[in-house]
């Protein structure tokens, strides 16, 4: 154990992979081993890596070589490389990178321990290190995917839907709430499918009652819900319990029936606007976040109009869009990569100009309200925090600038007194 004084634990790609990192950290606390999420004087890395798309699949063979080079000059003994890279290409990465000592795939927590000289342990399972702002915690209810859609090599990382048992998951989010934890955010590769595997029916708004339950908890909030065969039981959920945040993740991809058909997603052109139609009628309030991809093989120039018209006609609270990246091992792989880099960077713009506008007149809006935020953290002047209707790192933020020291993690009512595209500015 002497050779390993310190591990440093490098988690890359989605808040799935942070929560895989967390609770392998929490393994390695327990046998009072020294751990950091920065690699500078480690002896022992571990990189726990994303294989998503082109840009993430870059950014973990740059983190790998990183660390390589570090091993290569002395400063690093051991290299262990685990996640969703691996799980796709383990055998070219042994071959291409011979340096790092051991590769491992996704769910093989106990494997990785072991090549740590650590044993697992059954019996801190919900048990982790929140490497977040200590106020707030992602909640993986489940692991894999039964969804068919062509351009994803998610079920190939990480396989079918295993839904993790409704008692568990209370378990940890009662630990999380015992530790500081205000805000559980839920995610899956598809939270909407959550129970279907293990109960014979979707259980998720079961599973959001028990959630509102726990005392400490004050905002709960919805990531990754897939659309098609939405719940709808759900709704009743967002009427009834204030905790849930009146905020949804519902990523539509497209809205084409020629693209949706291909991409497989299993909801029509007509079902996707009524499902909106009814979420935004029927939940006062909510705002609705999705993401899109531009260039997919098949989108001609009157498919990317229409899905234009749609945001413009929707108007959606929070949009992110991604180019078309094509995956090996994918449905949608045989259809090739035809349309250019420099069209879809075109496409992936145009989305955004169109969002832009939008946010700035939500945001408009809002000057001279009052709303409820939960402060992050503080930098310069100003206290960093966020409302009900944005997540961490990838919605807006409220810059709340005030002489009162704010406690991080609480909620407080502010003013806002100035609006930005994507920010707001407020007072208390």
């Amino acid at each position: 154990m002497a050779e390993q004084s310190k591990i440093s634990v490098v988690t890359l790609g989605c808040p799935k992979n942070l929560v895989d990192s967390e609770y392998l950290i929490g393994q390695i606390q327990k046998v009072n081993l020294q751990w950091s999420t920065q690699v500078d004087d480690a002896e022992t890395i571990v990189i726990n890596t994303c294989g998503f798309i082109k840009d993430a699949k870059k950014e973990s063979i740059d983190a790998i070589m990183e660390a390589v080079e570090k091993k290569n000059c002395g400063e690093v003994k051991k290299i262990i490389v685990m996640g969703c890279l691996t799980e796709r290409f383990k055998d070219e990465l042994m071959e291409g990178i011979p340096e790092v000592d051991s590769f491992f795939g996704t769910n093989q927590l106990p494997e990785v321990l072991k090549s740590l000289h650590i044993n697992y342990r059954k019996e801190l399972l919900g048990e982790r290190v929140i490497t977040t702002p200590s106020h707030y915690a992602y909640l993986k209810i489940a692991e894999g995917c039964e969804n068919p859609c062509s351009f994803c090599a998610i079920p190939l990382m990480r396989g079918r839907y295993q839904s993790r048992p409704l008692e568990e998951i209370v378990k940890e989010a009662r630990i999380l709430a015992d530790n500081g934890v205000r805000e559980l955010i839920v995610i899956a590769q598809d939270s909407t499918y959550y129970g279907f595997d293990i109960y014979g029916e979707r259980k998720l708004a079961t599973l959001l009652e028990a959630l509102n339950q726990i005392e400490g908890i004050e905002w709960i909030r919805l990531m990754y819900a897939y659309p098609a065969k939405f719940p709808l039981d759900l709704i009743t959920v967002f009427q009834k319990y204030p905790k849930i945040c009146r905020y949804l993740d519902i990523p539509i991809q497209h809205i084409s029936e020629n693209v949706l058909k291909s991409m497989q997603r299993g909801i029509s052109q007509r079902a996707t606007r009524e499902l909106l139609v009814r979420l935004k009628d029927e939940i006062p309030g909510i705002a609705l976040r999705t993401t899109l991809i531009v260039g997919y093989p098949s989108e001609t120039e009157d498919d990317f109009r229409e899905l234009c018209d749609f945001v413009k006609e929707m108007r959606f609270h929070r949009l992110g869009v991604f180019q078309y990246s094509q995956e090996e091992g994918t449905e949608a792989f045989d259809l090739g990569d035809p349309i250019p880099i420099a069209v879809k960077e075109e496409r992936q713009t145009k989305i955004m100009e169109i969002q832009k506008e939008i946010s700035e007149q939500y945001n408009e809006a809002l000057i001279q309200t009052n709303v409820k935020v939960i402060i992050d953290s503080k930098d310069g002047d100003y206290f960093i925090g966020r409302t009900e209707w944005d997540a961490p790192e990838i919605d807006q933020e409220v810059l709340v600038r005030t002489h009162q020291n704010l406690k991080l993690g609480s909620l407080y009512t502010v003013t806002i007194t100035d609006a930005m595209e994507y920010d707001l500015l407020a007072s208390i």
